[in-house]
């Protein structure tokens, strides 16, 4: 018998509780008037970063008067260390904090950054003087300025890890699973989730550049700052609305629990029979454990079997008692060789962020040397060209939505479109041509300013239009848009339940990683070019930067190869518990 509409409403749901720890009612809480105010923050968070970060390296080597290379450098790692810094912010959340403190921390953090950014455009003897870029005489910025700027910028990415890492989440927090209207709700939330990301990024590109290039640094930084405040005000104010899950403690300690349980029974022997090694079942007073999905055993890895085998003294009547770092689950287990399974995945999915790091660095530098006039007055900022790069993104997501995936339920018996690795796989070809393309634009650009006699001005206008570089923000943004989403459902779709944290992280940490291995190579090359003929030249017109574009171009090609190699090899957790489900049926009654 259906419950009366009245009665529905005020259904408390079970494991949610309200901003003063009463048992959340469905009526009152949560839904889309929380949710509303944690995408308002996070569209905020992408502005303030995107339009930091874009635009960095302009000010670094217009500004601070930093090499290219110094400058790049700075860039990929402040962008780097936000994303690995959500693995901290993700362990906080699960662990000591929950994440409404996280994401409200995480934002403040970012508005201290954001004001002492501001505050050192403003005093002058936080920068050095002014001079021709280029110019012999030029000063580049002191330790002190330095000092001060890196401390702004890890303020804005420590803040920016705790936000990112725990905003998504907390925004599902606001819906019930079990609610079929309300898990139709969530899935919209992430499409919305998406789609102020990346208006946030178009505005900061565009705007927010504009600003700092035409009006002043201290303006497009100041606007940041009170932007941030306004997104935590606006988070706050939801509080009353939103929707607390108890802590559930980070997947890492299970991780570590495996491993050392079975490192100290590494000398013991695995029984024939897997049915003999502790499993759920077995549990005794631990029922978050007991309740956990039953994965099928399988025969990789098998060392870690070892951390399920039941010691004589803690094996009684059938039943165990389970200690984390003695003995662990069979499932526990088979959870942490699912994403092991992952990792080949995971490791050659970098390279595409490290391609894509180049789109906030040399491709803007090289942007700062063209003409950027559209007609006779107006002239783009070179940041500002990261608006294709945002704009391909949004195309392809309509046209992959709209068009591909009607075709694929059509034609191919796939509603949903193209699996993650096939979407993963299309983003990393996408950023080798994008890399072949970027290499033969700037020879071209060279040859331009060779034959105009301009190399050995750095603050030459070459007469070459800075659209030349269009067709390379286009391929990186097309492929982010495929990768993104792609890598997002893949991480998601096969770590175990419960796991949200984790794949999240594990997705985060190949953008950060790629950042990273971007301020690598570009330290290796400068150092090993830089006393015979510069790759990465301070003045672009006399170096080879389109060296550096082919260098990446065959790491991608080397890297595809990998990854064709370990998807073709991998197969998804659906099918694993689909063939284990069918020889359940096939194997009788007696398995029942």
């Amino acid at each position: 018998m259906a419950l009366p509409q009245t009665q529905q409403d005020t259904k408390v749901i079970s494991d949610a509780w309200d901003y003063k720890g009463r048992p959340a009612l469905r009526s009152t809480s949560g839904g889309w008037s929380g949710a509303t105010m944690i995408l308002g923050v996070e569209a905020v968070e992408r502005l303030v970063t995107l339009g930091i970060a874009v635009n960095l390296v302009v000010y670094l080597t217009k500004t601070m008067h930093l090499g290219n290379a110094s400058a790049a450098n700075i860039v990929t790692n402040f962008m780097g260390t936000s994303y690995i810094l959500t693995l901290l912010g993700g362990y906080i959340a699960d662990t000591f904090l929950g994440r409404y403190l996280t994401v409200g921390i995480g934002a403040t953090v970012q508005a201290i950054g954001a004001t002492i950014l501001t505050i050192s455009t403003i005093i002058p003897n936080l920068r050095p003087p002014k001079c021709d870029f280029g110019s012999s005489s030029c000063i580049p910025a002191d330790g002190k300025q330095l000092a001060v700027l890196f401390t702004a910028l890890y303020l804005i990415a420590l803040g920016t890890g705790c936000l990112k890492s725990s905003v998504s989440g907390f925004g599902t927090d606001q819906f019930d699973e079990s609610d079929p209207k309300e898990k139709g709700r969530m899935i919209k939330f992430f499409s919305w989730f998406f789609f102020l990301i990346n208006v946030g990024a178009l505005i900061a590109v565009t705007v927010l550049v504009y600003i700092q290039d035409k009006v002043g640094r201290q303006w497009g930084y100041g606007i940041c700052a009170c932007a941030i405040v306004a997104g935590l005000v606006l988070f706050l104010s939801g509080t009353r609305k939103y929707r607390f899950k108890k802590l559930v403690g980070s997947p890492l300690a299970q991780f570590a629990s495996v491993f050392v349980a079975a490192w100290r029974k590494r000398h013991l022997k695995l029984p024939s029979d897997s049915s003999a090694l502790f499993n759920n079942e077995d549990i005794v007073g631990d029922e978050k454990n007991k309740d956990k999905q039953k994965l099928p055993h399988s025969k990789e890895f098998r060392f870690l079997d070892k951390a399920a085998i039941k010691d004589s003294d803690s094996e009684f009547s059938g039943t165990a008692i389970l200690n984390d770092w003695n003995l662990a689950t069979l499932t526990d287990v088979e959870e942490v060789k699912l994403v092991i399974r992952m990792l080949p995945t995971w490791a050659t999915t970098i390279m595409f962020w490290t391609v894509y790091a180049q789109m906030t660095t040399f491709s803007v530098s090289q942007a700062t040397t063209m003409d950027r006039h559209i007609g006779k007055s107006f002239e783009i900022p070179p940041a500002s060209l990261t608006a294709f790069f945002v704009g391909s993104i949004m195309v392809v997501i309509v046209f992959y939505d709209r068009i591909v995936v009607p075709l694929c339920a059509r034609y191919l018996n796939n509603p949903h479109g193209f699996t993650p690795l096939t979407r993963i796989a299309i983003g990393i070809v996408m950023s080798i041509i994008a890399m072949i393309v970027a290499a033969l634009t700037e020879i071209k650009r060279l040859n331009v300013a060779q034959s105009q006699g301009l190399t050995n001005n750095p603050n030459a206008v070459i007469p070459m239009s800075v659209f030349w570089l269009v067709p390379q923000f286009l391929l990186v943004g097309g492929g982010e848009a495929v990768t993104y989403i792609g890598q997002l459902d893949f991480f998601l779709r096969e770590c175990p339940k419960g796991m949200k944290t984790m794949s999240t992280g594990l997705f985060i940490s190949t953008i950060s990683l790629g950042f990273f291995f971007s301020s690598i190579l570009v330290s290796i090359v400068d150092k090993v070019t830089v006393k015979t003929s510069p790759w990465l030249a301070d003045n672009l017109n006399q170096g080879k930067l389109s060296n550096f574009y082919w260098l990446l171009a065959i790491l991608s090609v080397l890297n595809m190869m990998l990854f064709f190699y370990s998807a073709k090899r991998y197969v998804y957790k659906e099918k694993r518990l689909a063939e284990v489900g069918i020889q359940m049926e096939n194997s009788g009654p007696a398995c029942h």
